[in-house]
Order: C-alpha cells, then sequence, then structure tokens
C-alpha cells in the first residue's frame, strides 16, 4: 500500500512533525540523488541455497582466504602482512571495501556513509595504538604514557550542539530549562557513572573498557545485561525527560536502539568504557572528513593488492584438505583452494554460506541480530543561514532533540573549512518500528529523501535551495543489536572458536559494533591463523 506524504513522514518523524510540514502544502524543490550502495538483491542469493559449480579454470590455491572486507577483514588481512604473511586473499561482495567505515570521494571534503570517529585509545590498547602510530597521527606521549595525537587529527570545537524548540544550544544534554529535579538526577546519573569508572574486580578489571573482551565477567557486572538500561534507570530513580532523553540518544547513536531495547551492560558500557577516572572528560575523538574510511584507506595502503571486488562469496565447504570458497564475480563463478578461512561478515550469514553449518551448528547463529539504517549525505552549495544571531553555530555533531533521527555530522568542520560548500551526513536508525528492516527495503529515494530534507527543514528552512545533491545509502544489518540478555548469554564466546579451519572475526562476536572491536576480532583470528598454520607440503 502507497504511504500518503503525512503517513510517509509520520511513521519516519512522528505526527507533529508530519502535520507541520504538510501544512505549508505545496512540496519543495527535489535535488538530484539516488540511492547508493549495498547490493541487496546480491544479499539475498545466499537465502536461495543454490548450487554452484566452479570450472575447473576458475579454481586458485591460497593459504588463507578473508571474507569480508569491513574493519575486521581489513585488520586480518594487515596483520597477516605486517607479520609476512603474504599468500592471502580478502573476498569482498561489495565494488567497494571497508563495510560499515566506508567513504566517499566529494568535493570540497570526502564523507562517510557510517562510522566517523576513533576515540583515542587508552594506553593499554597497545596494537590499536600500533595502527595510529603507523599512520603517522600520534606526535608522542603525556607523563602518565599515553598517546598525543596531533591537534589537526582531534575533533576541533565546537564538537556539538542541540536543536531544541526552535534553537540551536551547545553541547548534547539539554541544560536550557532544566529544573531542579533534572539538576538532581543529572548529578545521580552522574554519581552512578562515576562508580563504574572507578570499579574494579578482585582481578583489578574494569567493569567496561575497550576492548570490551578485557572487561570484567564479575557477576555483579554480568548482572546488568539482564535487564534493560530504560529498566536500570527506572530502578535509580532516573526519570527526568530530559536525562531519558540523552540516554535514549546515546542507545541509537551507538547501537541503532531505543533505550528499551538497550542492555543495560551496553549503556553503561557507552557511557564508561572510555573514561580513565571519575571527574574525567571521555577520551578525545580521531576524526576526518570522510571518517573512518581514512583508516580503511590505510589498510588498503597496506594490503589493497589482496581485495577483490565485487566477489561474493556464495558457498565455503570444509573438506580434508581445508576449506573451499566459492564466489561470484560479476555473473562468473570462482573458486580459492585454502588452508584456513577468515571469515570477517556479519555472524549470521555463517548458515548461509557454510556447508555443513546447519547440520550441526556450532553456535547459535541466529541470536546474533542486527539493526537496519539509513544514511543520507547531503551536497550544500553553501551553508544553512544561522536564524538567529544569538544561536550557537553549527558543530560537528548536530542533533535534533525532537526528532528520532541522530541529526547530521558536517564533513567540511574537520578541515576547518567553515564558509561555502559543506557536505552533511544525516543518520536515522530504524528502531521505532518493528520490521524495521523489510519496511526500509520498501522505500524509494524519494521518500527517504523527503524524510530527510523534512527533518532538517526545521533548523533550516533554506536547505532545499541549498542542496544540489542528496545520496542514500540502506543499511540493511548496519549493527549487531546489544539487546538484554545477549552480551553474557555465552553465545558470543562460543561464536569466536574455529570451526573446521574456519575462523570467525567480525565486531558482531563483541556484541557492539565499534571499530575498536572489529579490529580486536581482526588481529586475534590473525594470530589463530599464524599460531596453528603449517606449511604446505
Amino acid at each position: 500500500m502507497t504511504l500518503s506524504r503525512r503517513e510517509l513522514l509520520s511513521t519516519f518523524l512522528g505526527a507533529p512533525i508530519a502535520f507541520a510540514a504538510c501544512r505549508n502544502g505545496t512540496m519543495r524543490r527535489f535535488p538530484e540523488g539516488q540511492i547508493v550502495g549495498q547490493s541487496e538483491a546480491l544479499g539475498h542469493v545466499l537465502r536461495e541455497n543454490r548450487t554452484f559449480e566452479v570450472p575447473p579454470d576458475n579454481w586458485e590455491s591460497k593459504k588463507v582466504a578473508i571474507v569480508g572486507a569491513g574493519v575486521a577483514g581489513l585488520a586480518a588481512a594487515w596483520q597477516l602482512e605486517r607479520e609476512g604473511f603474504n599468500d592471502i586473499v580478502v573476498l569482498e561482495l561489495e565494488k567497494t571495501a571497508g563495510g560499515t567505515s566506508l567513504s566517499s570521494k566529494g568535493d570540497p571534503v570526502g564523507y562517510p556513509w557510517a562510522a566517523h570517529y576513533l576515540p583515542v585509545p587508552f594506553r593499554e590498547n597497545t596494537e590499536l595504538i600500533s595502527l595510529i602510530e603507523e599512520m603517522g597521527l600520534v606526535e608522542g606521549r603525556d607523563a602518565g604514557g599515553d598517546i598525543v595525537v596531533k591537534e589537526q587529527y582531534l575533533c576541533r570545537d565546537p564538537e556539538e550542539r542541540v536543536f531544541y524548540k526552535g534553537r540551536w544550544y551547545d553541547g548534547l544534554y539539554l541544560h536550557v530549562g532544566e529544573s531542579e529535579d533534572d539538576k538532581r538526577q543529572f548529578v545521580e546519573f552522574q554519581r552512578q557513572i562515576d562508580h563504574w569508572v572507578n570499579w574494579r574486580d578482585p582481578a583489578g578489571r574494569r567493569a567496561f573498557v575497550v576492548p570490551s573482551v578485557t572487561c570484567s565477567n564479575d557477576a555483579e557486572v554480568t548482572a546488568l545485561d539482564k535487564i534493560s538500561f530504560a529498566d536500570w534507570m527506572h530502578q535509580h530513580g532516573l526519570t527526568s525527560e530530559r536525562l531519558l532523553w540523552y540516554c535514549d540518544y546515546a542507545c541509537r547513536d551507538d547501537y541503532g536502539l531505543k533505550l528499551d531495547q538497550t542492555s543495560a551492560w551496553a549503556g553503561l558500557f557507552y557511557f564508561c568504557s572510555r573514561v580513565r577516572t571519575s571527574g574525567v572528560e571521555s577520551q578525545p575523538f580521531i576524526t576526518f572528513p570522510e571518517g573512518n574510511g581514512r583508516f580503511v584507506d590505510h589498510f588498503l595502503s597496506r594490503i589493497g593488492e589482496h581485495v577483490r571486488r565485487s566477489f561474493m562469496a556464495v558457498s565455503i565447504v570444509p573438506n580434508d584438505k581445508g576449506v573451499d570458497v566459492i564466489c561470484l564475480n560479476d555473473g562468473v563463478v570462482r573458486g580459492v583452494h585454502c588452508e584456513k578461512i577468515i571469515f570477517a561478515s556479519p555472524v549470521f550469514t555463517a548458515p548461509y554460506l557454510i556447508r555443513g553449518f546447519r547440520d550441526d551448528p556450532p553456535f547459535a547463529a541466529s541470536e546474533f541480530q542486527h539493526n537496519a539504517w539509513f544514511v543520507a549525505n547531503l551536497l550544500l552549495k553553501d551553508r544553512p543561514k544561522q536564524r538567529f544571531p544569538k544561536d550557537f553555530p553549527m558543530a560537528w555533531d548536530n542533533v535534533l532533540y525532537e526528532s528520532p533521527s541522530l541529526g547530521y555530522v558536517t564533513a567540511t568542520h574537520q578541515s576547518g573549512i567553515d564558509y561555502g560548500p559543506t557536505v552533511l551526513t544525516y543518520y536515522y536508525p530504524m528502531c521505532h518500528e518493528e520490521g524495521g528492516r523489510t519496511k526500509l527495503f520498501n522505500y524509494e529515494w524519494r521518500d527517504l529523501a523527503d524524510v530527510c530534507l523534512t527533518d532538517v527543514a526545521r533548523p533550516h528552512p533554506d536547505i532545499y535551495e541549498l542542496t544540489t545533491r542528496l545520496d542514500i545509502m540502506r543499511w540493511g544489518h548496519a549493527m549487531i543489536s546489544p539487546r538484554p540478555g545477549f552480551i553474557h548469554s555465552g553465545i558470543r564466546e562460543k561464536a569466536m572458536k574455529p570451526y573446521r579451519n574456519i575462523h570467525f572475526a567480525h565486531t558482531d562476536l563483541s556484541g557492539i559494533a565499534l571499530f575498536e572491536e572489529a579490529f580486536y576480532h581482526g588481529l586475534r583470528a590473525a594470530r589463530e591463523v599464524l599460531t596453528i598454520e603449517t606449511p604446505r607440503p
């Protein structure tokens, strides 16, 4: 059934916003644009359970094949290359490598299609620091031994602002108009965060830290995974509307879930894992105009010769000699004989790809549930006009308080380009409806562009005149969902164990979709392969 414009906008933005937009009458001028990126049709080939025969001349041999060129797969290849292990191939379904860290070239700058920053890691995360140092982002160490990142790579001020009732305000938490009870609850919330930041188990492990494999598994910590973040807040008497919004935004931002859909463990992880000690700010962000695409480009500069794009793995066949991978490459069936596989694709695809997996499942792949997003990049010929002289100026992250979207990130902000053309990256997690993934792919470009422009037009009425192009990427399985009961269910640990010469590496295995987690699992799988790899006769 085709929705009216009011029904469409109500579905995505809520009835009040839809009513206000439709009350204005005629539709505004739309820019050029299209849906780009991920191929839904190719992905559905896996569900068809088809049989593919590889012509004899289309086989090749590699010691290790890596399935998936997201951050985990690229990190695995990078680590193998650093160890002098070059007999590898990286097979990527899409035409562009990077997974949710991919980016596009643009004018005046490049721009991200999903992940767009990396918090500065603690000194203990030596492997991630080695990558940052290799990229030339570090200028030294401070007195405590933590790295000092060059200033031009740290998010510049102003970092964030929030749009509320027609005005822009500094920061993300909305202090304007707060009551005494709001203030008291915010202080109490911060006290709870400080408690968990300082908490240590008998072995000295933190409750929450990146990568998450180093978190404590003490019962006091794991119990937090049994309830939602909304329930945890209710138990602590935290009912302030603006505090609930703040925490709900955090869940939507990092997990694509609402407050009541998110594990309390994951909610607290968001606020605690990147704070060294109570009373100090969270770690600053490393960011670039193209977001985490800069890391992808660096990986490719090291291992790009091993990456095969438009190579869709359709069958992985363990056998006595190792593992065979069968791929579709622009309609041609090709195969790779391997000794080992690093499976760096989303974990839920394992039963569709790995022959024999369904007959004797080593873990419950269906428990790895993902959520859907759409991301729009708006290319503007000039900056939106500031409506009120005293409004807080455009920031890197620009959040809309009265919207289910996450607002937009300004790509030119980090380059210090504060005037003229820019690119705004708009994020919308499909967490407000049942069946969000199916519904997302039922909408056309114009529908989603209308949602995006209507939302952004509330703070920027001139957005229609300024936008010269608007492209959209639909992420059907954007991020793993850390819903209550998943993180500490034991399922992730089972999925980390090798299965018939197949080693799993994906951020799914952490239950939280962060660059640091994908990087960790890529390196872990590479180490496993190197440890048990035996020379070919």
